[in-house]
């Protein structure tokens, strides 16, 4: 862990070990000295995955209360060079739930082999306290079960309806068509941001009336359906414009703004967590690959991640703070005492 919060390898983390030594042993008896880099692989692709990610889970619930209301955004993320072509082992794809108020990772799975998001979310929802929150999840989550964990667990969801979902799909694509309809029945709201040369104009209409929901859902197959919706974002950047409209299903009333703000928020996740994976602790360089060695260190990644977003008094973002962690040793006791 003291190596991740700077180092990016198992190379890294014998340097940091030896480099840091006479300080390690105020806190740790290392009779036979600092192991080597070879022995940290070893013992962490043998170290059980699912374990080790309930110990992070304990961790997390331990350290930080969920703020309700807030979003849990989920999402997943391919380790781009943890596949082996020699065994014929794809890369790895984490399912990681991000907590929008709080900045944490609360909890994350690794898709099996030849599966896909579908099988690993129910598995990462039932790891978690959804209540009084609000789930958002891309079109591949908007699935009737994963609806229903999220009602049992007293949560509320917003899912992206993409053609994945056929009729249901066309049938609220062909609602939001009717304009008088929309007009007449739904709410709406829009929001503008500027910033770095770039302007986002987002629109959202909502529908919530009973007579609609119950054509879209008959049988009741979509537990807490409540309302529906399409959100259109345009961005401009100088001379390029770019538009693209989004259909959304949800458990929340038809308040077009809240159901704004949790899309919005559930976008937030890309540069929250993966492209700060990316670009502070260069996930998608790395090249661990044997045994469950890189769903381990994916789990100690979100731990340092946590660890220096709740360390606020340093200036600078993830990156600096790592940087700081692995030089001022009375910097690193303030980001682990957290």
């Amino acid at each position: 862990m003291w190596c991740h919060l700077r180092g990016d390898s198992w190379v890294d983390l014998e340097l940091f070990g030896k480099s840091k030594k006479g300080w390690l042993q105020g806190f740790l008896e290392l009779p036979n000295g600092i192991p080597s880099h070879d022995t940290f692989g070893r013992v962490f692709a043998r170290l059980d995955a699912q374990q080790f990610r309930a110990r992070f889970l304990e961790w997390v619930q331990a350290v930080s209360a969920v703020t309700r209301g807030q979003v849990i955004a989920i999402d997943g993320k391919t380790v781009r060079r943890s596949h082996d072509k020699s065994l014929g082992k794809s890369a790895i794809h984490m399912v990681s739930a991000w907590a929008s108020e709080n900045r944490l990772v609360l909890g994350q799975t690794k898709v099996a082999e030849k599966s896909n998001e579908i099988t690993a979310i129910p598995e990462l929802l039932a790891l978690l306290d959804v209540a009084g929150c609000i789930v958002t999840i891309d079109a591949m989550g908007c699935q009737k079960e994963i609806a229903r964990l999220i009602i049992e667990e007293s949560g509320d969801y917003v899912l992206a309806l993409k053609a994945n979902q056929g009729q249901l799909y066309r049938e609220v694509q062909e609602l939001f068509e009717d304009e008088g309809l929309v007009s007449a029945e739904g709410d709406f709201h829009e929001a503008v941001n500027k910033g770095h040369g770039r302007v986002e104009h987002r629109r959202c209409w909502s529908i919530a009336d009973a007579e609609y929901l119950s054509y879209l859902n008959p049988h009741g197959e979509w537990p807490g359906l409540r309302s529906v919706a399409k959100v259109t974002g345009e961005r401009r950047i100088g001379e390029e414009n770019s538009k693209e409209s989004r259909y959304y299903i949800s458990s929340l009333p038809g308040d077009a703004e809240q159901l704004l703000w949790a899309v919005r928020t559930h976008w937030g996740i890309e540069n929250s967590l993966h492209w700060v994976l990316d670009i502070a602790f260069r996930e998608d360089e790395s090249r661990v690959r044997k045994g469950h060695g890189p769903e381990n260190l994916a789990t100690i990644r979100h731990t340092a991640l946590n660890l220096l977003r709740q360390e606020t008094t340093s200036k600078g973002g993830v990156k600096a703070r790592r940087l700081r962690a692995g030089w001022d040793e009375d910097y690193l006791l303030k980001v682990l005492s957290l």
